[in-house]
């Protein structure tokens, strides 16, 4: 189970997401409380090193500027979040993360013929675009054209949920970032058991 810490605005939480096993990491270049300049995610992501994959999370940005973003930190994937078209996933430098809320008002088929190499689903958002940091019904995924291959589960997840969703909807990977925080910064304690029970999930009968 592939796993992304996303919302990383410090040394420390950018260390305990490597150390405890995620594949990704997620910094903020939309408005959000956790948005950080690129330039600061560069050094974030040079201290974490090549192992861990760096993606930039994006709302209606211009593709210029992500792609300037995208050589400054060094990011291995865009994650557009906003109402981006086709068209403009297939100018973007790095492989893509489409996000659309579980209740975005299209259909899944429609969703995962975006050009992207993931579709992520999310709950509905709260105050910013991306998700409310509550879970939605797991079960409207268990339709024909949601390929579970490519889907990033995320939306409400936390430590003591995610087993259940990594056995239910078995996506390729999950994302988490308020899940794992405690008075909205990154909790290290959180940060392990995420990861561990979602990695563990997987292996269990």
């Amino acid at each position: 189970m592939n796993v992304k810490i996303c919302g990383i605005t410090s040394f420390e939480a950018a260390s305990w997401a490597r150390e405890a096993g995620a594949d990704m990491i997620g910094f903020v270049f939309a408005e959000s409380s956790r948005r950080i300049p690129a330039e600061f995610a560069r050094q974030l992501a040079e201290a974490v090193g090549p192992n861990v994959k760096k993606v930039g999370v994006f709302v209606n940005e211009e593709a210029d500027v992500i792609r300037e973003i995208v050589k400054t930190a060094g990011l291995d994937y865009v994650q557009l979040h906003g109402d981006e078209s086709p068209e403009f996933a297939k100018k973007m430098p790095v492989p893509v993360i489409k996000a659309f809320s579980s209740k975005e008002g299209i259909t899944f088929k429609e969703m995962f013929r975006y050009p992207a190499d993931y579709v992520l689903i999310d709950s509905p958002p709260a105050q910013f675009r991306g998700g409310s940091g509550k879970t939605f019904d797991w079960s409207i995924l268990e339709d024909p054209y949601v390929d579970k291959n490519r889907l990033i589960l995320a939306g409400g997840l936390n430590p003591d949920n995610i087993e259940e969703a990594v056995r239910s909807i078995q996506p390729y990977a999950v994302d988490i970032s308020s899940g794992v925080e405690t008075d909205g910064k990154k909790d290290e304690v959180k940060v392990f058991q995420f990861v561990q029970r979602a990695k563990g999930a997987v292996n269990f009968e």
